[in-house]
């Protein structure tokens, strides 16, 4: 069945080709479609378009398909090319000719920006709870290990002191401007486009505000060109909220395989969480996290191929559009698995003692040399002359006493201050 049927078939090729595998994915839109059409339906029976009993059985049948998708018992067939023609058989099968009138005032267009919007603010909702799971475990392991010293890096290159209260926290704070993107595409996708047909309205007296407020969206994309217009814009914004996370976990996968290899020892894990090696018996590898940086380097190029597929288009619907539903679902998909990773591995992070007390290090104390000579009467030119030209006779005596007292610094990880403000943007 195909909505668009005219008393003819399309040729089995054309058929295959157009639609591809939409069936497979419109499985996930399925609750939302019928979400889409209860509204749309209860509008119709307030706009006079169908009675009161029609509705209730409409309705009532629409409980039932709603039931089935929840009970993972409903399946698109191949006869159906899409969701929408799948439910719309259903539902004249279980209700008849009353069924006929559900598509009044609307296009299949329009049905697919309400599905995208209400899945994508659902989605969003997700990954937002597993960014804030991850930002509390890291934020708990920044605070039972504040103490714990560790090496910072520019170029490379040992630089100062930092410690591992510092490095868990700088990536969990980094998280709250990834939850920030995702409210901003939150926003976005919190606009009813229903009602805009096919990008141009319609001549039926239609109550778009009516079906706003059913679907739960917090105001109405009023106009008609711009809702269709908003097809490809809303997935590339949600492309660069998913790349942004991608960004972050990538650095910090990044990070941990650095720091769990031989040559730094600084972390661990249980041998049961890492892989081996088919010919060298003692290799324990950081398999999950080399898969979670390349799958979040991998999902930093979303944007772009978004961005490929729309930007010479004009405004109008185009089928080039259906090419983005499984680019987004499966990043979607996949950035939720790679947080959970991401979050089950840190829980079991073991972390090293001690790592200053190695002699490599012995330099990482020399900015701090230069600070007590300039809070000893020096100027900040000379103080760092003076530990510079003992660095290079081999006479510098390094002095391990930390006294950073700033906000942020070691000493003062702020760790309240950045729960705040994740629970301000959460």
């Amino acid at each position: 069945m195909k909505l668009w049927e005219k008393g003819f078939e399309a040729h089995h090729k054309i058929e295959k080709f157009t639609i591809g595998n939409d069936r497979e994915l419109d499985l996930k839109l399925a609750k939302f479609d019928v979400l889409g059409n209860i509204a749309h339906v209860k509008m119709l029976e307030k706009s006079g378009y169908l009675t009161e009993g029609e509705l209730k059985l409409i309705l009532d049948a629409f409980k039932k398909i709603l039931g089935d998708i929840e009970n993972e018992c409903f399946f698109i067939e191949d006869e159906f090319e899409d969701i929408h023609s799948k439910i719309e058989f259903e539902i004249t099968r279980l209700v008849g000719d009353a069924a006929k009138k559900i598509h009044t005032g609307r296009s299949r267009n329009d049905q697919v920006l309400v599905d995208l919007h209400l899945y994508l603010k659902s989605e969003i909702i997700e990954i937002k709870e597993l960014l804030r799971k991850l930002f509390d475990t890291l934020i708990e392991l920044a605070d039972r290990h504040k103490k714990v010293l560790m090496p910072g890096y520019t170029h490379y290159q040992v630089a100062m002191p930092s410690s591992f209260g510092l490095w868990f926290s700088a990536y969990a704070e980094s998280m709250i401007d990834d939850v920030i993107l995702l409210n901003a595409v939150y926003e976005i996708s919190d606009q009813n486009p229903l009602g805009s047909a096919a990008g141009y309205g319609s001549s039926f007296d239609i109550d778009r505000h009516f079906t706003t407020e059913l679907l739960g969206f917090k105001t109405l994309r009023y106009n008609v060109v711009a809702a269709q217009m908003s097809r490809g814009k809303l997935e590339n914004m949600m492309a660069f909220a998913i790349s942004s996370i991608a960004s972050t976990l990538s650095r910090f996968a990044m990070d941990i395989v650095l720091y769990n290899s031989q040559n730094f020892k600084f972390i661990s894990f249980p041998k049961e969480l890492t892989t081996g090696s088919s010919i060298m018996p003692h290799k324990q590898n950081p398999d999950v996290f080399e898969l979670i940086r390349a799958n979040c380097n991998k999902l930093q190029t979303m944007p772009i191929e978004i961005s490929m597929v729309t930007n010479n288009l004009p405004s109008g619907y185009h089928r080039d559009f259906q090419i983005l539903k499984q680019l987004l679902m499966n990043n979607v998909d996949s950035i939720k698995e790679n947080l959970s990773m991401a979050e089950f591995m840190i829980g079991h992070i073991e972390i090293k003692q001690d790592i200053l007390s190695n002699p490599i290090y012995k330099n990482i104390y020399s900015v701090e040399e230069v600070n007590k000579l300039v809070n000893r009467g020096y100027s900040f030119r000379d103080a760092y002359r003076e530990v510079a030209g003992k660095i290079a006779n081999n006479t510098f005596i390094p002095d391990s006493e930390i006294n950073h007292k700033h906000q942020g610094s070691i000493g003062n990880l702020c760790l309240k201050q950045i729960i705040k403000k994740m629970e301000v943007n959460f």
